[in-house]
């Protein structure tokens, strides 16, 4: 708990960013009048007689100093400003320990030597270590098999199980030309394969026994397809789950159980569709417990693939994305999603019937605007939704001399919608995409989606 002296510290220091930040005072007008003071303060004193803070002998209290980095954590592209906090770490033994925590919050390997630099750091034979491996609580890393000295499978699954607190995975995989093969081909041969091992049987293992993941993002750049379904089925926990590049392919010769998981969150972004085949296959629990509220389906999905999700899963979904809703099958298969809290696109055009169909329950709604979006819908839509919240607009070429936004941003202030307009459809991403679902045992990492005004946590709530 902060003592008075640390408060009157905070006080001093906020006094001083004032003055620095105050303009020059006036210059007193001449008057005739003649006063006379008592007071041994001189009548006209100057900013520059303003007495300078001064930091106490025993230094700014850890407090100030931990908020400061917890605000400064993340930099302009929403990574850890891992430059910032390395510096703070090296200013005194006092810092030291609170940088290296919000290090280690967020750890990236994609090497060999990067796994050994970090089994050191983490070693739990060592106060430091265990200190450090609880703090990490989510983790990218590469298995590149193309490049030498690459993080092994056993190398991943140690780190994994080095930190008991981990509940986020971002896995990326890339394949390689089997040996002999690795020639250029030509324009009229078929694309090379590229191959990527299975996991064997002991990081299976190891993976199993580790923390509980709840939320995997797995990146497969290969021909090979079964390493994500290994993954899923040692993970009962998973709540979250993100697939981008190959797609998983179930074997006809194979029987699969359903994977026990129940998700909440599905993000698809695969060179090609997924099969419904495996999407029932993943999903199975999660339509039988109704636990899917989220899908973001980055490239625009056929309408039978829409239409099939949205059938067993829309009475439980809370948010909806897809690049566009211009086709009517698209537009149609959102209005069947009575539960909608967030509905997203990028596109500049959608059906205007989306807008006119939406549920009371609708708190966001996220476009790309040009000169031909239609906006009526969208005004309507501020003028008679009570619980809407926010508006995002992604602006495409000429979108911000379109003849009805001065009138879109005139009814979201008179009806308190917070409306956000960007030119950078990245800064968009990060601004409607948070952190995926964290554990209410594990604190939640602040994004730049948590530091402004969302409706992220109302939809997961």
């Amino acid at each position: 708990m902060l003592s008075l002296n640390h408060f009157t510290t905070c006080s001093n220091i906020m006094n001083f960013f004032r003055f620095l930040q105050s303009p020059s005072p006036p210059k007193a007008a001449a008057h005739e009048i003649s006063l006379e003071f008592t007071s041994s303060t001189p009548p006209h004193e100057s900013y520059d007689n303003l007495p300078t803070p001064r930091v106490p002998a025993a230094g700014i209290p850890i407090e100030v100093v931990l908020t400061i980095m917890e605000a400064a954590y993340f930099d302009e592209n929403n990574d850890p400003d891992v430059d910032l906090l390395r510096n703070c770490a090296l200013v005194c033994r006092a810092w030291s320990v609170h940088a290296q925590k919000l290090l280690f919050r967020r750890v990236r390997l994609c090497s060999e030597s990067a796994f050994a630099s970090f089994s050191e750091a983490v070693d739990r034979r060592l106060p430091r270590g265990r200190l450090l491996g609880d703090t990490v609580i989510q983790m990218r890393a590469i298995l590149d098999y193309t490049q030498p000295g690459c993080l092994t499978q056993t190398s991943l699954a140690m780190a994994v199980s080095h930190c008991p607190n981990l509940y986020g995975l971002d896995l990326a995989q890339y394949g390689c030309m089997a040996p002999g093969k690795d020639v250029v081909a030509s324009s009229a041969q078929e694309r090379m394969p590229l191959h990527a091992p299975s996991f064997d049987e002991h990081s299976l293992a190891l993976l199993k026994a580790g923390p509980r993941i709840t939320a995997l993002h797995f990146s497969s750049w290969s021909d090979s397809d079964q390493s994500v379904l290994q993954l899923l089925q040692i993970w009962p926990s998973l709540k979250s789950l993100s697939i981008t590049g190959t797609p998983p392919v179930l074997s006809p010769s194979v029987t699969y159980e359903p994977i026990p998981c129940t998700l909440q969150e599905f993000r698809v972004n695969c060179q090609r569709e997924p099969s419904k085949e495996f999407l029932s296959w993943l999903l199975h629990h999660s339509a039988e417990e109704k636990s899917l509220q989220v899908i973001d389906l980055e490239r625009q999905p056929t309408s039978e693939l829409l239409d099939y999700l949205v059938e067993k899963h829309g009475e439980a979904l809370h948010s909806l994305a897809i690049p566009s809703f211009a086709m009517h099958e698209h537009a149609h298969a959102a209005m069947r999603c009575r539960s909608l809290r967030e509905l997203r696109t990028e596109s500049s055009w959608s059906s205007p019937v989306v807008c006119r169909q939406m549920p009371e329950s609708i708190q966001h709604i996220a476009f790309g605007l040009d000169m031909d979006t239609v906006l009526t819908p969208i005004i309507n839509l501020v003028n008679t939704r009570d619980e809407l919240q926010a508006i995002t607009v992604n602006i495409w070429r000429d979108g911000d001399h379109h003849p009805q936004l001065p009138s879109l941003k005139m009814a979201c202030a008179y009806r308190g919608v917070d409306l956000r307009l960007t030119r950078d459809v990245r800064q968009m991403r990060m601004m409607v995409r948070g952190d995926p679902v964290v554990p209410k045992t594990y604190p939640r990492v602040q994004t730049l989606d948590s530091m402004q005004p969302t409706v992220r946590s109302a939809f997961m709530a």
